[in-house]
Protein backbone atom coordinates (compact mmCIF):
# COMPACT_ATOMS: atom_id res chain seq x y z
CA UNK A 1 0.00 0.00 0.00
CA UNK A 2 1.42 3.58 -1.24
CA UNK A 3 1.46 5.90 1.93
CA UNK A 4 0.60 9.97 1.01
CA UNK A 5 2.94 11.70 2.68
CA UNK A 6 0.49 14.75 3.08
CA UNK A 7 -2.46 13.50 4.83
CA UNK A 8 -1.16 13.45 8.18
CA UNK A 9 1.08 16.10 10.43
CA UNK A 10 1.70 19.91 10.13
CA UNK A 11 0.08 21.28 7.28
CA UNK A 12 2.09 24.78 8.05
CA UNK A 13 5.27 21.95 8.54
CA UNK A 14 4.61 20.20 5.14
CA UNK A 15 3.92 24.13 2.98
CA UNK A 16 7.32 25.23 4.69
CA UNK A 17 9.10 21.56 3.48
CA UNK A 18 7.80 21.77 -0.10
CA UNK A 19 8.13 25.82 -0.81
CA UNK A 20 11.84 25.65 0.77
CA UNK A 21 13.01 22.52 -2.03
CA UNK A 22 11.23 23.72 -4.75
CA UNK A 23 12.24 27.29 -3.80
CA UNK A 24 15.66 26.16 -3.94
CA UNK A 25 15.34 24.48 -7.47
CA UNK A 26 13.20 27.52 -8.69
CA UNK A 27 16.15 29.84 -7.18
CA UNK A 28 19.49 27.97 -9.03
CA UNK A 29 17.24 28.16 -12.24
CA UNK A 30 16.36 32.26 -11.98
CA UNK A 31 19.73 32.78 -10.38
CA UNK A 32 21.39 31.35 -13.75
CA UNK A 33 19.31 33.61 -15.66
CA UNK A 34 20.07 36.55 -13.56
CA UNK A 35 23.43 35.56 -13.85
CA UNK A 36 22.83 35.42 -17.71
CA UNK A 37 21.96 38.95 -17.80
CA UNK A 38 24.69 40.19 -15.69
CA UNK A 39 27.44 38.17 -17.91
CA UNK A 40 25.94 39.93 -21.05
CA UNK A 41 25.84 43.61 -19.47
CA UNK A 42 29.51 43.37 -19.09
CA UNK A 43 29.56 42.99 -22.51
CA UNK A 44 28.86 47.31 -22.73
CA UNK A 45 25.57 46.91 -25.14
CA UNK A 46 22.28 47.80 -24.23
CA UNK A 47 20.78 46.22 -27.04
CA UNK A 48 21.84 42.78 -25.61
CA UNK A 49 19.70 43.11 -22.13
CA UNK A 50 17.07 44.27 -23.99
CA UNK A 51 17.41 41.52 -26.42
CA UNK A 52 17.51 39.41 -23.91
CA UNK A 53 13.95 40.79 -22.34
CA UNK A 54 12.25 40.44 -25.89
CA UNK A 55 13.19 36.89 -25.97
CA UNK A 56 12.85 35.82 -23.01
CA UNK A 57 9.06 37.33 -22.83
CA UNK A 58 8.51 35.08 -25.86
CA UNK A 59 10.01 31.57 -23.95
CA UNK A 60 7.94 32.55 -21.26
CA UNK A 61 4.97 32.56 -23.39
CA UNK A 62 5.82 28.75 -24.07
CA UNK A 63 7.38 27.83 -20.93
CA UNK A 64 3.76 28.78 -19.03
CA UNK A 65 2.02 26.52 -21.71
CA UNK A 66 4.19 23.78 -20.52
CA UNK A 67 3.47 24.71 -16.64
CA UNK A 68 -0.57 24.52 -17.78
CA UNK A 69 0.62 21.07 -19.11
CA UNK A 70 3.12 20.13 -15.90
CA UNK A 71 0.28 20.89 -13.77
CA UNK A 72 -2.16 18.33 -14.93
CA UNK A 73 0.46 15.54 -14.81
CA UNK A 74 0.96 16.94 -10.73
CA UNK A 75 -3.05 17.21 -9.93
CA UNK A 76 -3.91 13.74 -11.27
CA UNK A 77 -0.58 12.20 -9.92
CA UNK A 78 -1.13 13.66 -6.86
CA UNK A 79 -4.91 13.35 -6.37
CA UNK A 80 -4.30 9.19 -7.30
CA UNK A 81 -1.69 8.68 -4.46
CA UNK A 82 -4.02 10.12 -2.07
CA UNK A 83 -6.58 7.66 -3.19
CA UNK A 84 -3.98 5.08 -2.69
CA UNK A 85 -4.21 4.54 -6.06
CA UNK A 86 -0.04 4.15 -7.09
CA UNK A 87 -1.37 2.27 -10.10
CA UNK A 88 -3.24 4.95 -11.32
CA UNK A 89 -1.13 7.70 -10.71
CA UNK A 90 1.69 5.59 -12.80
CA UNK A 91 -0.58 5.31 -15.94
CA UNK A 92 -1.54 9.52 -15.09
CA UNK A 93 1.92 9.76 -15.06
CA UNK A 94 3.07 8.01 -18.04
CA UNK A 95 -0.21 9.71 -20.55
CA UNK A 96 0.99 12.73 -19.41
CA UNK A 97 4.56 12.74 -20.59
CA UNK A 98 3.94 11.60 -23.83
CA UNK A 99 1.05 14.57 -24.38
CA UNK A 100 3.25 17.11 -23.05
CA UNK A 101 6.12 16.11 -25.34
CA UNK A 102 4.54 16.24 -28.47
CA UNK A 103 2.45 19.46 -27.82
CA UNK A 104 5.65 21.42 -26.64
CA UNK A 105 7.49 19.89 -29.92
CA UNK A 106 4.68 21.33 -32.00
CA UNK A 107 4.43 24.61 -30.50
CA UNK A 108 8.31 25.55 -30.40
CA UNK A 109 8.39 24.54 -33.92
CA UNK A 110 5.74 27.11 -34.90
CA UNK A 111 7.65 29.74 -32.97
CA UNK A 112 10.86 28.79 -34.31
CA UNK A 113 9.38 29.51 -37.88
CA UNK A 114 7.71 32.74 -36.90
CA UNK A 115 10.63 34.18 -34.81
CA UNK A 116 11.22 37.72 -36.09
CA UNK A 117 7.61 38.23 -36.37
CA UNK A 118 7.03 37.57 -33.34
CA UNK A 119 9.17 39.27 -31.93
CA UNK A 120 8.75 42.02 -33.88
CA UNK A 121 4.98 42.15 -32.04
CA UNK A 122 6.39 41.75 -29.10
CA UNK A 123 8.24 45.66 -30.09
CA UNK A 124 11.57 44.97 -31.01
CA UNK A 125 13.31 46.49 -33.86
CA UNK A 126 16.27 46.87 -35.28
CA UNK A 127 19.75 45.56 -33.86
CA UNK A 128 18.10 44.42 -31.14
CA UNK A 129 15.92 42.73 -32.96
CA UNK A 130 18.65 40.77 -34.64
CA UNK A 131 20.34 39.98 -31.22
CA UNK A 132 16.41 38.58 -30.02
CA UNK A 133 16.22 36.37 -32.90
CA UNK A 134 19.49 34.82 -32.74
CA UNK A 135 19.41 34.34 -28.69
CA UNK A 136 15.87 32.79 -29.00
CA UNK A 137 16.93 30.56 -32.24
CA UNK A 138 19.19 28.53 -30.48
CA UNK A 139 17.35 27.82 -27.29
CA UNK A 140 13.85 27.53 -28.82
CA UNK A 141 14.49 23.74 -30.00
CA UNK A 142 15.72 22.87 -26.86
CA UNK A 143 12.20 23.65 -25.27
CA UNK A 144 10.05 20.47 -25.62
CA UNK A 145 13.37 18.85 -23.38
CA UNK A 146 13.00 21.73 -20.94
CA UNK A 147 9.08 20.63 -20.97
CA UNK A 148 9.64 17.17 -20.22
CA UNK A 149 12.26 18.00 -17.57
CA UNK A 150 9.66 20.15 -15.63
CA UNK A 151 6.84 17.38 -16.13
CA UNK A 152 8.65 15.02 -14.65
CA UNK A 153 9.71 16.88 -11.95
CA UNK A 154 6.53 17.66 -11.15
CA UNK A 155 5.22 14.05 -10.94
CA UNK A 156 8.17 13.57 -8.08
CA UNK A 157 6.70 16.74 -6.43
CA UNK A 158 3.23 14.99 -6.86
CA UNK A 159 3.83 11.90 -4.82
CA UNK A 160 5.90 14.29 -2.07
CA UNK A 161 9.53 13.94 -2.85
CA UNK A 162 10.35 17.42 -3.04
CA UNK A 163 13.89 17.00 -2.60
CA UNK A 164 15.34 14.78 -5.76
CA UNK A 165 12.66 17.29 -7.80
CA UNK A 166 14.77 20.33 -6.19
CA UNK A 167 18.02 18.40 -7.50
CA UNK A 168 17.11 18.67 -10.90
CA UNK A 169 16.95 21.96 -11.24
CA UNK A 170 19.94 22.55 -8.80
CA UNK A 171 22.12 20.24 -11.07
CA UNK A 172 20.93 21.53 -14.43
CA UNK A 173 21.49 25.80 -12.89
CA UNK A 174 25.08 24.28 -11.84
CA UNK A 175 26.26 22.98 -15.46
CA UNK A 176 24.32 26.55 -16.89
CA UNK A 177 26.69 28.81 -14.15
CA UNK A 178 29.99 26.77 -14.85
CA UNK A 179 29.23 27.12 -19.03
CA UNK A 180 28.07 30.47 -18.74
CA UNK A 181 31.62 32.39 -18.61
CA UNK A 182 32.85 29.71 -20.73
CA UNK A 183 31.02 30.22 -23.37
CA UNK A 184 30.77 33.69 -23.34
CA UNK A 185 33.81 35.00 -22.94
CA UNK A 186 36.68 32.11 -23.11
CA UNK A 187 34.92 31.08 -26.50
CA UNK A 188 34.20 34.49 -27.57
CA UNK A 189 30.21 33.33 -28.07
CA UNK A 190 28.84 36.09 -26.49
CA UNK A 191 24.81 35.98 -26.86
CA UNK A 192 24.74 33.13 -28.84
CA UNK A 193 27.14 31.26 -25.72
CA UNK A 194 24.33 32.31 -23.29
CA UNK A 195 21.71 30.45 -25.25
CA UNK A 196 24.01 27.23 -25.60
CA UNK A 197 25.14 27.07 -21.44
CA UNK A 198 21.30 27.10 -21.41
CA UNK A 199 20.39 24.24 -23.90
CA UNK A 200 23.08 22.03 -22.15
CA UNK A 201 21.52 23.00 -18.83
CA UNK A 202 18.05 22.02 -19.65
CA UNK A 203 19.41 18.26 -21.01
CA UNK A 204 21.36 18.14 -17.56
CA UNK A 205 17.99 18.70 -16.02
CA UNK A 206 16.08 16.55 -18.07
CA UNK A 207 18.48 13.48 -17.18
CA UNK A 208 18.57 13.89 -13.63
CA UNK A 209 14.48 14.30 -13.37
CA UNK A 210 14.40 11.18 -15.61
CA UNK A 211 16.30 9.57 -12.51
CA UNK A 212 14.36 10.67 -10.20
CA UNK A 213 11.41 9.67 -11.72
CA UNK A 214 12.14 6.23 -13.72
CA UNK A 215 14.88 4.62 -11.63
CA UNK A 216 14.00 5.99 -8.00
CA UNK A 217 10.11 5.97 -8.09
CA UNK A 218 9.56 4.08 -11.21
CA UNK A 219 6.11 5.87 -11.91
CA UNK A 220 6.29 5.65 -15.77
CA UNK A 221 5.29 2.55 -17.30
CA UNK A 222 3.81 0.82 -20.65
CA UNK A 223 0.65 1.84 -21.76
CA UNK A 224 -1.47 1.05 -24.69
CA UNK A 225 -2.88 3.29 -27.36
CA UNK A 226 -6.38 2.48 -25.91
CA UNK A 227 -5.29 3.81 -22.42
CA UNK A 228 -3.44 6.74 -24.02
CA UNK A 229 -6.59 7.95 -25.88
CA UNK A 230 -8.81 7.27 -22.55
CA UNK A 231 -6.70 9.17 -20.28
CA UNK A 232 -6.75 12.14 -22.84
CA UNK A 233 -9.94 13.02 -21.07
CA UNK A 234 -8.90 13.95 -17.21
CA UNK A 235 -5.42 15.09 -18.51
CA UNK A 236 -7.38 17.49 -20.90
CA UNK A 237 -9.64 18.85 -18.24
CA UNK A 238 -7.10 20.21 -16.10
CA UNK A 239 -4.62 20.74 -19.02
CA UNK A 240 -6.91 22.94 -20.71
CA UNK A 241 -7.60 25.38 -18.24
CA UNK A 242 -4.73 25.51 -16.85
CA UNK A 243 -2.89 26.09 -20.13
CA UNK A 244 -5.11 28.72 -20.59
CA UNK A 245 -4.85 30.13 -16.99
CA UNK A 246 -0.87 30.53 -17.02
CA UNK A 247 -0.95 32.17 -21.07
CA UNK A 248 -2.68 35.16 -19.27
CA UNK A 249 0.36 35.87 -17.25
CA UNK A 250 2.82 35.92 -20.82
CA UNK A 251 -0.18 37.89 -22.37
CA UNK A 252 0.01 40.73 -19.64
CA UNK A 253 3.69 40.61 -19.45
CA UNK A 254 3.84 40.80 -23.74
CA UNK A 255 1.54 43.94 -23.18
CA UNK A 256 4.38 45.16 -20.66
CA UNK A 257 7.13 44.93 -22.50
CA UNK A 258 5.72 46.56 -26.15
CA UNK A 259 4.31 49.44 -23.89
CA UNK A 260 7.64 49.99 -22.50
CA UNK A 261 9.65 49.89 -25.46
CA UNK A 262 8.14 53.00 -26.70
CA UNK A 263 10.05 54.28 -24.30
CA UNK A 264 13.68 53.36 -25.35
CA UNK A 265 15.84 50.18 -25.15
CA UNK A 266 17.13 51.89 -21.65
CA UNK A 267 13.56 51.46 -20.17
CA UNK A 268 13.38 47.88 -21.74
CA UNK A 269 17.16 47.06 -20.34
CA UNK A 270 15.73 48.24 -16.82
CA UNK A 271 12.89 46.63 -17.00
CA UNK A 272 14.46 43.25 -17.83
CA UNK A 273 16.90 43.82 -15.48
CA UNK A 274 14.47 43.46 -12.96
CA UNK A 275 12.71 40.83 -14.93
CA UNK A 276 15.67 38.57 -14.02
CA UNK A 277 15.66 39.88 -10.33
CA UNK A 278 12.35 39.49 -8.98
CA UNK A 279 12.50 35.81 -9.75
CA UNK A 280 15.20 35.30 -7.63
CA UNK A 281 14.43 37.65 -4.79
CA UNK A 282 10.68 35.97 -4.90
CA UNK A 283 11.42 32.17 -5.26
CA UNK A 284 9.85 30.91 -2.43
CA UNK A 285 6.45 32.92 -3.53
CA UNK A 286 6.75 31.33 -7.28
CA UNK A 287 7.57 27.59 -5.35
CA UNK A 288 4.21 28.09 -3.58
CA UNK A 289 2.24 27.00 -6.26
CA UNK A 290 3.93 24.06 -6.94
CA UNK A 291 4.77 23.41 -3.61
CA UNK A 292 0.99 23.75 -2.10
CA UNK A 293 -0.72 21.66 -4.97
CA UNK A 294 0.60 18.19 -4.20
CA UNK A 295 -0.74 19.20 -0.33
CA UNK A 296 -3.98 20.02 -0.99
CA UNK A 297 -4.41 17.78 -4.23
CA UNK A 298 -3.73 14.80 -1.64
CA UNK A 299 -5.92 15.48 1.29
CA UNK A 300 -8.41 16.22 -1.33
CA UNK A 301 -7.90 12.94 -2.76
CA UNK A 302 -8.32 11.64 1.21
CA UNK A 303 -11.37 13.78 1.79
CA UNK A 304 -9.84 15.99 4.66
CA UNK A 305 -11.07 19.42 3.69
CA UNK A 306 -10.06 20.71 6.76
CA UNK A 307 -6.74 20.01 5.61
CA UNK A 308 -6.96 21.70 2.64
CA UNK A 309 -7.97 25.22 4.02
CA UNK A 310 -5.33 24.86 6.76
CA UNK A 311 -3.09 24.44 3.94
CA UNK A 312 -4.00 27.42 2.36
CA UNK A 313 -4.30 29.53 5.55
CA UNK A 314 -0.54 28.75 6.03
CA UNK A 315 0.58 29.19 2.85
CA UNK A 316 -0.73 32.90 2.92
CA UNK A 317 1.35 33.77 5.90
CA UNK A 318 3.97 32.18 4.39
CA UNK A 319 3.23 34.44 1.43
CA UNK A 320 2.53 38.04 3.43
CA UNK A 321 6.24 37.03 5.83
CA UNK A 322 8.08 35.96 2.76
CA UNK A 323 7.27 39.32 0.32
CA UNK A 324 7.90 41.57 3.77
CA UNK A 325 11.14 40.33 4.11
CA UNK A 326 12.10 40.58 0.69
CA UNK A 327 10.86 43.94 0.66
CA UNK A 328 13.47 45.11 3.26
CA UNK A 329 16.09 43.56 1.32
CA UNK A 330 15.47 44.53 -1.88
CA UNK A 331 15.33 48.29 -0.25
CA UNK A 332 18.82 48.24 0.85
CA UNK A 333 20.16 47.00 -1.84
CA UNK A 334 19.05 48.84 -4.37
CA UNK A 335 21.77 51.35 -5.02
CA UNK A 336 24.14 47.55 -5.14
CA UNK A 337 22.24 46.43 -8.06
CA UNK A 338 22.47 49.28 -9.94
CA UNK A 339 26.08 49.14 -9.84
CA UNK A 340 26.37 45.08 -10.37
CA UNK A 341 24.10 45.21 -13.29
CA UNK A 342 26.07 48.98 -14.99
CA UNK A 343 22.39 50.26 -15.57
CA UNK A 344 22.01 53.13 -17.45
CA UNK A 345 20.60 56.23 -16.11
CA UNK A 346 16.74 55.37 -17.15
CA UNK A 347 17.21 51.89 -16.81
CA UNK A 348 18.56 53.33 -12.66
CA UNK A 349 15.99 55.46 -12.00
CA UNK A 350 13.12 52.32 -12.77
CA UNK A 351 14.97 49.58 -10.67
CA UNK A 352 15.15 52.20 -7.37
CA UNK A 353 11.73 52.95 -7.84
CA UNK A 354 10.69 49.47 -8.16
CA UNK A 355 12.68 48.47 -5.18
CA UNK A 356 11.81 50.83 -3.33
CA UNK A 357 7.76 51.48 -3.79
CA UNK A 358 6.47 48.06 -5.97
CA UNK A 359 7.87 45.38 -4.28
CA UNK A 360 5.21 44.86 -1.57
CA UNK A 361 2.42 44.54 -4.13
CA UNK A 362 4.12 41.40 -5.19
CA UNK A 363 2.24 39.66 -1.85
CA UNK A 364 -0.86 39.68 -4.29
CA UNK A 365 0.57 37.36 -7.31
CA UNK A 366 1.33 35.37 -4.48
CA UNK A 367 -2.43 34.98 -3.07
CA UNK A 368 -3.26 34.58 -6.62
CA UNK A 369 -0.76 31.51 -6.87
CA UNK A 370 -1.92 29.92 -4.15
CA UNK A 371 -5.21 30.29 -5.13
CA UNK A 372 -4.72 28.64 -8.67
CA UNK A 373 -2.82 25.70 -7.32
CA UNK A 374 -6.48 24.80 -5.23
CA UNK A 375 -8.52 25.57 -8.11
CA UNK A 376 -6.09 22.99 -10.30
CA UNK A 377 -6.38 20.27 -7.84
CA UNK A 378 -9.56 20.93 -6.10
CA UNK A 379 -11.25 20.24 -10.27
CA UNK A 380 -12.10 23.91 -10.82
CA UNK A 381 -9.30 24.68 -13.24
CA UNK A 382 -11.75 26.86 -15.20
CA UNK A 383 -11.89 29.48 -12.00
CA UNK A 384 -7.98 29.63 -12.27
CA UNK A 385 -8.43 30.49 -15.72
CA UNK A 386 -10.71 33.05 -15.02
CA UNK A 387 -9.06 34.84 -12.30
CA UNK A 388 -6.13 35.02 -14.16
CA UNK A 389 -7.46 36.31 -16.98
CA UNK A 390 -9.33 39.16 -15.01
CA UNK A 391 -6.05 40.21 -13.49
CA UNK A 392 -4.47 39.96 -17.12
CA UNK A 393 -6.98 41.79 -18.75
CA UNK A 394 -8.95 43.89 -16.33
CA UNK A 395 -6.21 44.49 -14.16
CA UNK A 396 -2.63 44.57 -15.83
CA UNK A 397 -3.83 46.14 -19.13
CA UNK A 398 -5.92 48.89 -18.57
CA UNK A 399 -3.36 49.83 -15.44
CA UNK A 400 -0.07 49.86 -17.60
CA UNK A 401 -1.80 51.72 -20.12
CA UNK A 402 -3.13 54.52 -18.13
CA UNK A 403 -0.02 54.31 -16.07
CA UNK A 404 2.40 54.80 -19.37
CA UNK A 405 0.20 58.00 -20.30
CA UNK A 406 0.21 59.46 -16.89
CA UNK A 407 3.75 58.76 -15.61
CA UNK A 408 5.84 57.19 -18.71
CA UNK A 409 7.74 54.02 -17.47
CA UNK A 410 7.57 54.47 -14.26
CA UNK A 411 3.31 54.42 -14.82
CA UNK A 412 4.29 50.68 -16.73
CA UNK A 413 5.57 48.96 -13.63
CA UNK A 414 3.55 50.54 -11.47
CA UNK A 415 0.60 49.32 -13.50
CA UNK A 416 1.93 46.24 -13.56
CA UNK A 417 2.68 46.00 -9.86
CA UNK A 418 -0.70 46.57 -8.86
CA UNK A 419 -3.06 44.92 -11.72
CA UNK A 420 -3.32 41.68 -9.36
CA UNK A 421 -4.54 43.43 -6.31
CA UNK A 422 -8.03 42.53 -6.90
CA UNK A 423 -8.78 39.68 -8.87
CA UNK A 424 -5.65 38.11 -5.93
CA UNK A 425 -8.07 38.69 -2.96
CA UNK A 426 -11.24 37.46 -4.91
CA UNK A 427 -9.24 34.43 -6.23
CA UNK A 428 -8.25 33.64 -2.57
CA UNK A 429 -11.67 34.10 -1.47
CA UNK A 430 -12.92 31.99 -4.31
CA UNK A 431 -10.85 29.24 -3.07
CA UNK A 432 -12.19 28.89 0.82
CA UNK A 433 -15.64 29.24 -0.98
CA UNK A 434 -15.16 26.07 -3.03
CA UNK A 435 -13.18 24.54 0.24
CA UNK A 436 -16.31 25.13 2.11
CA UNK A 437 -18.61 23.71 -0.61
CA UNK A 438 -17.14 20.23 -0.94
CA UNK A 439 -16.92 20.10 2.25
CA UNK A 440 -19.94 20.34 3.18
CA UNK A 441 -21.01 17.63 0.29
CA UNK A 442 -18.91 15.00 1.88
CA UNK A 443 -17.16 13.25 -0.60
CA UNK A 444 -13.82 13.03 -2.01
CA UNK A 445 -13.09 14.52 -5.26
CA UNK A 446 -14.73 12.41 -8.50
CA UNK A 447 -12.64 9.72 -9.67
CA UNK A 448 -11.88 9.90 -13.44
CA UNK A 449 -13.92 7.47 -15.56
CA UNK A 450 -11.10 5.41 -16.62
CA UNK A 451 -9.31 4.84 -13.62
CA UNK A 452 -11.33 1.24 -14.05
CA UNK A 453 -9.04 0.51 -17.12
CA UNK A 454 -6.45 -1.59 -15.63
CA UNK A 455 -2.27 -0.70 -16.13
CA UNK A 456 -0.27 -3.30 -17.73
CA UNK A 457 1.48 -5.68 -15.40
CA UNK A 458 -0.17 -3.79 -12.52
CA UNK A 459 -3.23 -5.10 -10.25
CA UNK A 460 -6.29 -2.21 -10.00
CA UNK A 461 -8.11 -3.14 -6.76
CA UNK A 462 -8.64 -0.25 -4.34
CA UNK A 463 -6.70 -0.62 -1.20
CA UNK A 464 -8.51 0.80 1.90
CA UNK A 465 -7.65 4.44 3.19
CA UNK A 466 -4.91 4.86 5.85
Amino acid sequence: MTVAVFIRGSTMRHVVAMTAASATGLLAMFGVDMVDMYFLTLLGEQELAAAVGFAGTLLFFLVSVSIGLQIALGALVARSEGSHRRDLARRYCTSSLIFNGLVSTLISAIAWFNLPALLAVLGASGQTLDYAVSYAGIVLPNMPVLVLGMSMAAGVRAIGDARRSMWASIVGSLVNAGLDPLFIFTFGWGLEGAALASVVSRIVMMAVAWHAIAVVHKLPCRVTRVQFLADMRPILTIAGPAVLTNLATPIGSGFVLRTMSQFGDSAVAGAAIMGRITPVAFAAVFALSGAVGPIVGQNAGAGLYGRVRSTLVDAMIFNVVYVALVWLLLWYCADAIVAAFSASEEAAELILFYTHFLVGAFVFNGILFVANASFNNLHHPHWATCFNFGRAVLGTIPAVYLGAQWYGPRGVMAGEAFGSVVFGVLAMMGAFVLVRRLERQHQPLAESPVAATPVAGLETHREPPV
